[in-house]
């Protein structure tokens, strides 16, 4: 797997800059790259500083003049007593202040455990994420705390588990980039990417908003169509002989993004094709799920509810992935005039 993992590395360098272009993390034109990185790096690092950081650091880092002014009044002590450190209720570890740091700590205390057990379980196969070496903790290190930033920054969404998996592509290939600075900042813009490619489809994570128009049952619906337009015969052996809903199979598809359903290089490959369409991940990313039932349609049409739940939750490895993603390229996902005939 070490030699898999080194094709990869240089593979993964070759397309790093593309995409950082195509997720918008990087403007058009070449001439403001070194301006844009350090903005963004630098706001990450503040983030990091202000929601990262333990309350007992926050409490006792001073300004540099308060400091120097403490350390006059003290040095005119006449009893030479030492000063005790004055620290508020607020900032009191038993404080039930909703505004107090140590309680809004201690309620991240479960999150952080959860992407721990989470991250230990990314890619088992791949040293890079799973080795206990100093180069894959510090890795995992990295990403815990691009996910509990996540997390603290959207509260409403917080951390659900898979995100991992979605964060594991994006940090393998900055991380892994030949040009040092990058490599070495890889954290920081993995974590605005991160929360680029989530940006079409956050609100599937968020349960409160399953039954809206941009929960995870609308697109599910949206996937259901897509196929019907495409293929109503094998739509039809699914939805109603076989009875197997895209929510029994397409929920992971859709929601992590198909890190689940490949390998890793074939994830790196299909994530460039998301990328670069032209009409957002989401597209994209439907069409190639409803390529993935056209690719083994002979078996699903043959199949029952078993058989058809174990092909789709454990997709064959030995699908062509470049004829899969031409297939996806053919694919309609215009729904319209369908319903406009009936």
């Amino acid at each position: 797997m070490e030699q898999v993992e080194e094709v990869l590395m240089l593979r993964s360098a070759s397309v790093v800059g593309a995409d950082k272009l195509l997720l918008g993390y990087l403007p058009s034109s070449h001439d403001l790259w070194e301006t844009q990185l350090k903005e963004n790096r630098q706001k990450y690092a503040s983030m990091k500083e202000e929601l990262l950081l333990n309350p007992s650091e926050h409490i006792w880092k001073e300004p540099k003049h308060l400091s120097t002014t403490k350390q006059h009044e003290d040095n005119n002590n006449a009893d030479g007593l030492l000063r005790r450190h004055e620290i508020s209720v607020e900032d009191h570890p038993l404080s039930l202040d909703k505004e107090s740091l140590w309680r809004q700590y201690f309620q991240h205390t479960e999150i952080v455990e959860q992407i721990d057990r989470d991250l230990q379980r990314t890619h088992p196969d791949m040293p890079f994420f799973s080795a206990e070496t100093s180069f894959s903790r510090k890795n995992r290190e990295a990403m815990k705390n691009i996910l509990l930033l996540f997390a603290k920054s959207n509260p409403a969404i917080c951390y659900v588990q898979g995100m991992n998996e979605v964060l594991a592509p994006i940090y393998f290939v900055f991380s892994t980039d030949t040009d040092k600075q990058n490599a070495e900042n890889a954290e920081a813009d993995s974590f605005s990417c991160f929360v680029r490619i989530l940006g079409d489809s956050v609100d599937h994570f968020c349960q409160q908003l399953d039954n809206s128009s941009s929960g995870i049952l609308a697109t599910l619906s949206h996937f259901s169509d897509i196929l019907k337009v495409n293929d109503e015969q094998l739509w039809h052996h699914l939805e109603f002989t076989s009875k197997v809903k895209p929510q029994f199979y397409a929920f992971r598809w859709i929601t992590l993004l198909l890190t689940q359903e490949f390998k890793f290089e074939s994830i790196l490959r299909i994530w460039d094709t998301i990328l670069s369409n032209t009409f957002g991940v989401q597209d994209m990313l439907l069409r190639i799920c409803c390529a993935m039932l056209l690719c083994v349609k002979s078996r699903l049409l043959s199949g029952d509810f078993v058989a058809n739940i174990k092909l789709l939750q454990h997709y064959p490895d030995d699908i062509n992935l470049e004829y899969l993603l031409q297939v996806a390229q053919d694919i309609s996902p215009d729904t319209s005039s369908y319903f406009l005939s009936l």
